[in-house]
């Protein structure tokens, strides 16, 4: 019998597959469930809230599907992960698609990249995708992680943070940007973990036996 459950939220705009296949991989006792249904999440000992795509999309539907009054209600009870959209949703509001108003836990804007964006003088592709390195801000959810390690990435906005004191990790790509966010129970990535090979792998190990204990 699993020892504890973890729910990745479905509410179809996630990367599902690949984010419940690396938690089970790393955590092989823990019950990893898929679900959009209320009741099951609130009943899991750790919560992940994934996305990919157009926030506008994903606000809709964490709207509808009320996973925006879920996630509320998780914040405050367990450890509760957001990935890549998942972090963008956390914000206060993003630019993307005219203006959207996200979920507000934290403070802060997703901005765009831009069209023109040079560092030391190269011009930088938009979307910003690939390989780059998370500078640290001390959390239990680095441990065993060496500073500046490479993580993945697929995004064109940025999470321009309000509180610099709830920035967990930066990245650098032509602007300084909060790679990582995290407060009380919770934690955000811009990078997509499950993607990001051993360093990721041990985040979400990490995850899976923090207590949200900051």
């Amino acid at each position: 019998m699993a020892s504890k459950i973890c729910a990745v939220i479905d509410y179809g705009m996630g990367n599902l597959h690949s984010a419940h296949g690396a938690l089970q991989t790393v955590s092989p006792d823990t019950q990893v469930i898929v679900t959009g249904d209320p009741e099951v999440i609130m009943k899991a000992d750790h919560v992940v809230l994934p996305g990919v795509g157009a926030i506008r999309d994903c606000m809709a539907e964490i709207r509808a599907q009320g996973i925006d009054q879920v996630v509320a209600e998780v914040r405050k009870t367990k450890p509760l992960l957001g990935i890549c959209v998942g972090l963008q949703a956390m914000m206060d509001r993003s630019e993307e698609n005219g203006g959207v108003d996200c979920m507000g836990l934290f403070p802060g804007q997703v901005r765009y990249f831009g069209d023109s964006l040079v560092e030391n003088g190269e011009r930088l592709k938009v979307p910003h995708m690939g390989w780059n390195q998370v500078q640290q801000v001390v959390h239990p959810l680095w441990t065993g992680i060496a500073d500046n390690s490479r993580f993945y990435f697929v995004h064109s906005y940025y999470v321009d943070a309000v509180n610099a004191g709830q920035v967990k990790g930066h990245g650098q790509y032509g602007v300084d940007f909060a790679a990582a966010m995290g407060e009380d129970n919770v934690f955000a990535v811009q990078f997509h973990p499950e993607k990001s090979h051993n360093a990721g792998l041990a985040l979400l190990k990490n995850f899976l036996s923090w207590d949200g204990q900051a």
